[in-house]
């Protein structure tokens, strides 16, 4: 069974909530987030309620600082765990909205997109088999984005404004 705590203050100091299940609005229940422990599970915390806003993928261990989560800021208003996957992984990309335009499919991660794809901007994708995390810069750096499987026909689907991905990779119980 997963459980993450929540505490207002870094290095896991004041109040602090402890959750076991999705939440669609942590508002109630701290008013900041600076840091984080996780003692079973894999997480999904969101900047903003109902599962929106910025996306980042929290394994079990200790984050003292939202940093070291690589968070944007404080604010954490929604969770989701999800449960391991142990399939197989694939998916194909586009450069152009509506499944169009240059393709390339992959199976495992790829740390520096433009390498591999030669485009940055990622448009829509197929998510055939597996959980996926894109990453707004090369070396797993930047705003995270989850991809379910699915059909996302443009990049706002999958939740970002800008279709820039520098890499992405296989989202699995051990990263």
């Amino acid at each position: 069974m997963g459980k993450i705590i929540f505490y207002e203050g870094r290095n896991f100091q004041g109040r602090h909530w402890e959750c076991s299940s999705d939440c669609m609005d942590t508002f109630k229940h701290f008013n900041c987030c600076n840091s984080i422990r996780v003692s079973g599970g894999h997480w999904v915390a969101h900047e903003k309620p109902h599962y929106m806003g910025y996306q980042y993928i929290i394994g079990p261990g200790e984050y003292p600082d939202y940093h070291n989560w690589m968070g944007f800021n404080n604010c954490v208003r929604s969770c989701q765990m999800y449960a391991p996957y142990r399939g197989s992984y694939k998916m194909r990309i586009y450069n152009r909205p509506d499944m169009m335009g240059h393709t390339m499919e992959f199976m495992d991660d790829c740390p520096n997109l433009y390498e591999r794809f030669r485009y940055r901007d990622i448009f829509s994708c197929n998510i055939m088999e597996g959980f996926w995390i894109f990453y707004e810069h090369p070396n797993y750096r930047g705003r995270q984005y989850i991809l379910r499987p699915g059909d996302y026909r443009a990049c706002g689907d999958w939740g970002c404004q800008n279709p820039m991905v520098g890499s992405f990779r296989r989202m699995r119980t051990v990263m």
